[in-house]
């Protein structure tokens, strides 16, 4: 599970390259971090870590209190804002966060074992996919990543 973590910054954000990149844009050059308001840090900060399997950072002492960041390997960062107050819904036609695992099977019995709440589907190409929240109704899409399904 911390291996489809790191790829979570890679899957949401623009590819960016540092060679193709001429003077009529705004020269980007690879993600940062993806920022998440969440009602609760410490909830929060407890799914991260103990489901999702990331390292967390340490953050400036005036920030511990509303801030709560995650190392996503390369250099990119998950951070954690507290103080959402809205009701977060998300489904799976809508926004999520599409991550590849080695083994759909081996992530389906670790949310099992987590006791995750998930729903596994078969996509119309024969894919199997399993979505499940996190605390605050943020949606994670799992497929296999195999070495033909790039792009998906």
């Amino acid at each position: 599970m911390q291996k489809i973590v790191a790829v979570l910054l890679f899957t949401v954000s623009i590819a960016f390259s540092t060679t193709a990149r001429g003077q009529d844009n705004l020269g980007l050059i690879r993600h940062n971090h993806l920022a998440l308001h969440v009602k609760d840090i410490p909830t929060s900060v407890a799914f991260y870590r103990d489901v999702m399997g990331l390292k967390q950072l340490p953050v400036p002492d005036n920030l511990k209190a509303t801030r709560a960041w995650f190392d996503m390997g390369d250099g990119q960062q998950l951070h954690l804002l507290d103080g959402r107050t809205e009701q977060i819904v998300h489904d799976r036609n809508g926004s999520h966060f599409a991550l590849f695992v080695a083994d759909i099977n081996k992530s389906e019995q670790y949310l099992k074992a987590k006791k995750v709440a998930y729903h596994r589907q078969v996509r119309f190409d024969g894919v199997v996919q399993i979505y499940f929240p996190d605390p605050d109704g943020y949606l994670f899409e799992l497929n296999e990543g195999k070495k033909s399904t790039a792009g998906y």
